[in-house]
């Protein structure tokens, strides 16, 4: 394919993309100024992303569109801090609050995390909007707002706000809105530039692979750990990447106080499943890449730290350092919001668990509102599902498996009836997938 030279119309840009030419870095970054600038319309970004999808980005592009989104704000710099800096990040999942752990674990074992997350994209929920359920809760720091607080408390999570990858978080929200999601140069851009406009130590990445995830097979997920590792090492940036499990939801909670308030009972020592073993397994890789630590000697410490409440004292200063009411650590179930229906969900076969459509799972939650249809969308931090039974547990029917929080009855009934559809029952021992992939 030809390279093509800077042109000043965009629509030229588009088409060009669409007709499968690769573009310059000139082109790229003209064309993402220009829509983070409001200086081009939403159809016309659509396009290009649309475009980029069809046709694909080659690495030289995904890198420039990357560095296009990062310069498009301001960067944060942690010199002098004394501690090694993490970065962590999720591609996206059902159930999936590791983020809410590991950032104050992490905190509570010596480093330094500081996120700039996102929000819920298509049927995956988003750290943002989970942190957000808390009352008073902000999101929008500055970058010295977040050099603050990682110096003061040890964590933040932060959204991109005007200054921070402003580029992409109008990128982001379009993408959802356009059906433009499952591109893995895009989705690897989008990754990196919230990661290398944080300057930290550590990026570590959990990159989904299954029916919950984008990337559906783990070959597919590890061609986007693969994509995101290249942009790490084209920025000089140390990086590791997990490709995880999303064949079932991770945890038990979907939906944002759901969400929140199961992260909450990992932290308070609640047994927590795979979402608590993968957490620690995420802090341990941290201690061990950022300190030299032995692994198992890493993996003891951060079960310990765990334990015994250190990391629920740092998610307490974080929540009350952005404003948000602390008393959630205490009383998750009175500070955050209720929905006014909630309705048990009850199996309605006998049988082991063999696979989930966890896909399903998370558009049964954002039905009920719990994520965005539309770009602008609001969501409703109460409604969710709580669903328990993971792949290899024996069913009986009639039994409580996990329950609906809804705005009204008859959409508790309709998630009801999409989760229970979701779950493939069989008579035999089935034998649960791995929780980790492979570690890149």
């Amino acid at each position: 394919m030809d390279r093509i030279r800077a042109v000043r119309d965009l629509r030229a840009i588009v088409a060009a993309k669409r007709d499968g030419r690769v573009l310059s870095e000139e082109d790229i970054s003209s064309f993402v100024h220009a829509y983070a600038n409001g200086e081009l319309s939403d159809a016309l970004a659509a396009a290009f992303l649309m475009a980029s999808l069809l046709r694909g980005l080659d690495d030289g592009e995904t890198l420039a569109l990357t560095r296009a989104m990062v310069e498009s704000g301001d960067t944060v710099a942690f010199d002098g801090l004394g501690r090694p800096t993490v970065d962590k990040h999720s591609t996206g999942g059902v159930a999936d609050g590791v983020t809410l752990v590991f950032a104050p674990l992490a905190a509570a074992l010596g480093l330094a995390v500081a996120k700039l997350s996102g929000r819920g994209l298509g049927h995956t929920g988003g750290t943002l909007d989970k942190l957000e359920s808390i009352p008073g809760l902000r999101t929008d720091l500055s970058p010295d707002e977040v050099r603050r607080q990682v110096e003061g408390v040890g964590c933040a999570v932060a959204a991109q706000s005007p200054t921070l990858v402003p580029a992409d978080g109008a990128l982001y929200a379009l993408r959802d809105a356009t059906a433009t999601v499952p591109s893995v140069p895009l989705i690897a851009a989008s990754v990196m530039s919230k990661k290398l406009a944080v300057e930290t130590d550590l990026i570590l990445l959990d990159v989904k692979a299954g029916s919950g995830a984008f990337m559906k097979t783990s070959a597919d997920a590890r061609e986007l750990a693969d994509a995101c590792l290249r942009l790490a090492a084209g920025w000089g940036r140390d990086a590791s990447a997990a490709v995880t499990d999303m064949s079932q939801p991770l945890g038990d909670a979907v939906g944002n106080a759901l969400d929140l308030a199961e992260a909450v009972d990992v932290l308070r020592g609640g047994s927590g499943g795979r979402l608590r073993e993968l957490t620690l397994r995420f802090a341990a890789r941290a201690l061990e890449r950022a300190t030299g630590a032995d692994p198992d000697e890493a993996l003891a410490r951060a079960t310990a730290v765990l334990d015994r409440g250190d990391a629920l004292e740092r998610f307490r200063a974080m929540v009350d350092a952005q404003g948000g009411d602390a008393r959630v650590v205490d009383d998750p179930e009175g500070v955050l919001p209720r929905a006014p229906v909630r309705e048990p969900l009850l199996a309605d076969r006998t049988g082991v668990v063999a696979a989930y459509a966890a896909e399903d799972v998370g558009h049964a939650a954002v039905v009920l509102g719990a994520g965005r249809l539309r770009k602008g969308d609001r969501i409703d931090p109460a409604v969710g599902i709580v669903v328990r039974p993971k792949i290899g547990d024996r069913l009986e029917a009639g039994e409580p498996i996990g329950e609906v929080h809804a705005r009204d009855a008859d959409a508790a009934a309709e998630a009801a009836r999409r989760v229970l559809a979701a779950i493939d029952v069989t008579d035999g021992p089935v034998e649960p997938p791995p929780l980790v992939h492979a570690w890149l």
